[in-house]
């Protein structure tokens, strides 16, 4: 395993506690930074609370590839109270069912939190004739899914293994969205020997 894409570390000052975000949300490091990071960081200082003050991404060996991300925020007040609002406001950015946010103070309990249900699809990259991948477009596959989707779910992260490439979706039920996607796949030349998880 490694623990790679931790893109910048601000130093904590003495005035803040450090409280890590430990999201069950499988996204580059650009995506999180674009879904968790940048808009917690501006409602955080908009709140005088703090600030965000780094993040990572946690690579498993394939076939799963991400397994979790790291959001390190810095709070002027860590009182349960305070706590309770940044879970509120991760939550808001869809952090997904399984997070959990971690205290430096090992005698501090950790606070579980998430909403979102997430669903991972696994296409197939090696096994399909060739001329499927050559008319294959993942792009396009993706805004037809999340078009299909509407507000029952939305892609959210993505992985590139040897064999496999991973979507990951999210949104309130799991249920739902593989109901959504399951036909679209069954159906699609390029979707074929893919797989449907369930991931948070």
């Amino acid at each position: 395993m490694s623990f790679l894409n931790r893109l910048f570390r601000l130093a904590p000052s003495d005035e803040l506690t450090v409280v890590t975000a430990r999201l069950n949300a499988k996204v580059q490091p650009l995506d999180r930074g674009e879904i968790f990071e940048d808009p917690l960081a501006d409602w955080l200082k908009s709140e005088n609370l703090g600030d965000v003050l780094g993040g990572g991404t946690q690579l498993i060996e394939e076939p799963f590839g991400i397994e979790f991300c790291d959001v390190e925020i810095g709070l002027s007040d860590a009182s349960d109270d305070i706590v309770a609002r940044v879970v509120a406001k991760l939550e808001e950015l869809r952090a997904p069912k399984g997070s959990t946010l971690l205290f430096d103070d090992e005698a501090r309990p950790e606070v579980a939190f998430g909403r979102m249900e997430g669903l991972s699809l696994a296409l197939n990259g090696t096994d399909l004739p060739e001329e499927v991948y050559a008319n294959s477009d993942v792009n396009e596959l993706i805004r037809m899914l999340d078009e299909a989707l509407g507000d029952a779910g939305e892609q959210l992260g993505h992985w590139e293994g040897s064999r496999e490439t991973m979507l990951y979706f999210y949104g309130p039920s799991y249920a739902e969205m593989e109901r959504i996607i399951r036909p679209i796949t069954d159906a699609r030349p390029d979707t074929q020997l893919s797989r449907i998880e369930k991931i948070a």
